[in-house]
C-alpha cells in the first residue's frame, strides 16, 4: 500500500507542478489588482476565475515574507506524516491512507515553490504560485497543492471521527458483552 501512496503523491504533486508551469508561461503576473484570465461561469453565474499571483506566506498570506519558518514547518510535517505512515501502515486504512497523500502532495507542492523561492532568491521567484479565484464570495487565491492538503485534512478528520466512533462502539459491545457473562 506504501507503494501505491507514494505513486499517488508523485502523481498529485507532478500535476500541481505542470499547472503551476502552466499558469507561469501563460499568464502574467497580477501585482496590486487581479486580473482574470479566464472564467468559468454556470448560466450567467461565475463561479471561479484563473488568475496569477504569489504568495510568500501561508493561507490569507499569514506570515508573509517567513518563508525559511514555512519551509521547515512544513517539512517537519511532511516528515511526522510520512513517519506516521512508516509505522502504522500495517493498521492504516485506505481512506486514511488517501487523506494523507493528499495532505503530502499539497504540503509537497507548495514546499517546492517555497525551495526554489530561497534558491533563487526574490526577485526572480517571489512565493508560491496562486491562481483559483473564488468568484462568488471573497476568499483568497489558492492552488491545486491548497485543495489537497484542505480536501485530505477534511477526509483525514472524518476518517478519525468515524474510526472512534467504531472503536467507542465496539468498547461498549465488550463492556456489555463482559457485563452479561459476569451475570450468568
Amino acid at each position: 500500500m506504501l507503494i501505491l501512496c507514494f505513486a499517488l503523491i508523485a502523481a498529485l504533486v507532478a500535476e500541481d507542478q505542470l499547472i503551476k508551469l502552466y499558469i507561469v508561461r501563460n499568464f502574467a503576473e497580477c501585482r496590486g489588482a487581479l486580473r482574470n484570465y479566464w472564467t468559468f461561469s454556470i448560466g450567467g453565474f461565475d463561479v471561479f476565475s484563473i488568475t496569477h499571483i504569489r504568495n510568500d506566506g501561508a493561507g490569507w498570506s499569514i506570515l508573509g515574507g517567513q518563508t525559511v519558518f514555512l519551509t521547515v514547518i512544513t517539512a517537519a510535517v511532511l516528515v511526522a506524516v510520512f513517519a506516521y505512515m512508516f509505522i502504522k501502515r500495517r493498521s492504516i486504512g485506505k481512506a486514511e491512507y488517501i487523506s494523507l497523500c493528499l495532505i503530502s502532495a499539497g504540503g509537497i507542492g507548495n514546499l517546492i515553490d517555497r525551495v526554489r523561492m530561497l534558491v533563487e532568491g526574490t526577485d526572480v521567484f517571489r512565493g508560491v504560485i496562486d491562481y483559483i479565484k473564488l468568484d462568488f464570495i471573497n476568499y483568497p487565491v489558492f492552488n491545486f497543492a491548497d485543495c489537497c492538503v484542505v480536501v485530505g485534512a477534511i477526509l483525514f478528520c472524518i476518517v478519525m471521527l468515524f474510526g472512534e466512533a467504531k472503536n467507542s462502539k465496539a468498547k461498549k459491545a465488550a463492556k456489555k458483552a463482559e457485563a452479561e457473562d459476569e451475570q450468568v
